[in-house]
């Protein structure tokens, strides 16, 4: 089955700074191109750290209240994340400001995996690299949420082709397949019942569906026999035992 990949969604034309670009500079291209990141790149044009809004804001959450009067004695913080955040309040320059090591993804990946590494590490865009981690791009939240754009028909058109013709080697039309708003119904009678958990997982797995409704039944109930005595055809055995 194949996937939409990061290419096809990312920009290529990405806003970077260099490792020694001021601080200054960095809140000017933020502002005037309205996005809210940028990656830092080094010398051979690799990935070295991305920089956030948040990053450049440390500056002004760190600087001391005028209307809040000195305390005399003053404790350290000593925590690593603080040390950071004081390290950014002082930066001067991309180097410093910058987190590092960047998150980043490649162009070949899938749209879900990318998803999966920006939940994972809750961040907002990821700078998508070669195979020598050098810039060719940049995929953010929004970019992703591209796969939902898809037609009904469309989904309906790589359900039938994909799940029912190639992996479970039916005919077209042996199962009714409805897509309604991303949401697919599958009903229908199919021979086995352990071919059932393969049609509703490989569904789901089709890039702009939101759901999936179970409406097929089976014909023969082979769950209490042995992999090796189901006898699957096509290639739902090998998927069987993937989930």
């Amino acid at each position: 089955m194949k996937h939409t990949t990061i290419a096809s969604v990312m920009t290529g034309d990405v806003v970077h700074v260099g490792y020694g670009t001021p601080f200054k500079e960095v809140a000017r291209l933020l502002h005037t191109h309205r996005i809210s990141g940028l990656p830092v790149v080094g010398a051979d044009e690799t990935v070295i750290g991305v920089i956030s809004e948040t990053d450049l804001m440390a500056r002004q959450a760190e600087a001391a209240d005028p209307y809040t009067p000195p305390r005399r004695v003053r404790l350290p913080r000593i925590g690593k994340g603080a040390r950071a955040r004081r390290a950014k309040a002082r930066a001067r320059t991309a180097g410093q400001l910058m987190s590092e090591p960047a998150i980043t993804v490649h162009a070949d990946s899938t749209i879900a995996e990318a998803a999966r590494t920006m939940a994972a590490r809750r961040v907002e865009r990821l700078p998508v690299v070669d195979g020598e981690n050098r810039l060719v791009g940049i995929v953010t939240r929004r970019d992703l949420l591209q796969i939902f754009l898809r037609t009904d028909a469309d989904i309906r058109r790589e359900i039938i082709d994909e799940v029912l013709v190639r992996t479970l080697w039916l005919a077209p039309r042996a199962l009714d397949v409805q897509v309604h708003e991303g949401v697919v119904t599958l009903a229908g009678r199919l021979d086995r019942s352990s071919e059932l958990p393969v049609a509703i997982h490989m569904a789901r797995q089709v890039d702009g569906v939101v759901a999936v409704v179970d409406k097929l039944t089976y014909r023969f109930d082979d769950s209490h026999l042995q992999p090796g005595e189901q006898a699957l055809h096509g290639i739902a055995d090998d998927w069987l035992r993937k989930l």
